[in-house]
């Protein structure tokens, strides 16, 4: 069993912060995030959405 559990949240937050340490943001920063610190789907989702730029609808 686990010796420690994390609360729900905790690899996104960790992961973030990780992203935060890089250079720069670049979608295989992001990818790594998602594979170091096992991401959901969603998660990876949220991190795609917020630090990459959005194309713009007109």
């Amino acid at each position: 069993m686990l010796d420690k559990v994390l609360p729900d949240g905790e690899l996104l937050r960790r992961a973030v912060h990780w992203i935060a340490e890089q250079d720069k943001c670049t979608p295989k920063i992001l990818e790594e995030a998602c594979i170091r610190y096992n991401l959901s789907p969603n998660d990876e989702e949220f991190l795609l959405r917020t630090f990459l730029p959005q194309p713009v609808d007109k």
